[in-house]
């Protein structure tokens, strides 16, 4: 897809304009294909695969990013410390192996197993596989790790894998947009599937029955060398690179803004592949990007490069109440 015609889609998803007008009908086409293929899955018609061990769904109902990648991170340190061993499952998205699914390691090779699982394996540091079946790939984890739950990241229309909890992560901005589904609006499935998820995590400004959370960015990490760091607070009035291959680039460009940098902005498609040249300037500013975007950019990063690790903190007795609905539904799968 063009970055026009995606520029221009984009705000169309979020507004209700001529455009999303005349692609209703289509929309409407959507939601019911949306809906009766749900229907099929919970009533039978479609071949669904319960796992013996509980599963976790982190997905969103919108196209593009809203921050699941560090949610998927911090909960699977959170089980850790619950006393789980928990396993991690993904798509893979754009990862070019030859077959799946393919086990995950923090030395993998991003073009291979998509950029978000090296990012996941390297914070996690837990048994993770890929592929674009979640049911095979989380079936390999369990053939080959004492794992005692599944996370998937991603996956909340993924049917097939039967799921203890879900969990949905709202982009407090955007939100939902003009609330129509594709093709005249962001939404995967019609808003009433919230209505049906266990939790929902919003990074930002979070309504009633949602819980929010916030990003918290770490030491900048030098891509040249790892063992170097330094406080984001150290470049405040500096003018810098910033490099932003997400789903929503402008929220990193911002959060820069919000401490004080002077930002080149330069945003690329979501998991978009580097070549040297995306990421070398004819000047001495510094360049900084995403963790994302680090993973691939680290075998001909300069020195002048940092990348920005982001973490989230969640409000209220979310932690309890996890562990609490992980525990009543591990009673029942086992039942």
């Amino acid at each position: 897809m063009s970055s026009g015609l995606e520029r221009t889609l984009i705000k169309t998803w979020h507004e209700k304009n001529g455009l999303s007008f005349t692609l209703r009908p289509f929309s409407w086409l959507f939601c019911l294909i949306a809906i009766i293929r749900r229907f099929a899955y919970r009533t039978g018609l479609l071949r669904s695969t319960r796992l013996p061990v509980p599963v976790i769904i982190v997905g969103n109902l919108t196209v593009g990013g809203t921050g699941k990648t560090p949610v998927v991170i911090y909960l699977a340190e959170l089980l850790k410390s619950a006393g789980y061993h928990p396993g991690i499952v993904s798509r893979g998205y754009k990862g070019k192996a030859t077959s799946w699914p393919q086990q995950v390691r923090p030395d993998s090779d991003p073009v291979m197993v998509g950029d978000e699982a090296i990012v996941i394996s390297r914070r996690t540091r837990c048994p993770m596989a890929v592929g674009p079946e979640r049911t095979v790939a989380a079936k390999a984890l369990l053939d080959h790790h004492d794992c005692d739950v599944i996370i998937s990241d991603d996956g909340l229309q993924h049917y097939a894998l039967q799921r203890s909890l879900e969990i949905v992560v709202i982009d407090g901005v955007r939100r939902f947009g003009n609330g129509y589904c594709l093709p005249a609006g962001p939404l995967r499935e019609p808003l009433s599937r919230l209505q049906s998820v266990d939790l929902k995590l919003t990074n930002g400004t979070a309504a009633n029955d949602e819980i929010a959370l916030r990003y918290q960015f770490n030491d900048l990490i030098s891509l040249h060398d790892t063992s170097l760091r330094q406080e984001l607070s150290g470049m405040k009035g500096q003018t810098v690179h910033a490099i932003a291959g997400i789903g929503n680039p402008q929220r990193f460009f911002d959060l820069l803004r919000q401490q004080g940098l002077k930002v080149i902005e330069h945003s690329f498609p979501d998991h978009y592949y580097y070549y040297e040249s995306d990421i070398v300037f004819d000047d001495e500013y510094p360049v900084l990007m995403t963790e994302k975007d680090a993973v691939k950019c680290s075998r001909f990063a300069k020195k002048n490069s940092w990348y920005l690790p982001v973490s989230v903190k969640i409000e209220n007795d979310f932690d309890t109440k996890l562990v609490e609905l992980l525990g009543s539904r591990k009673r029942i799968n086992n039942g």
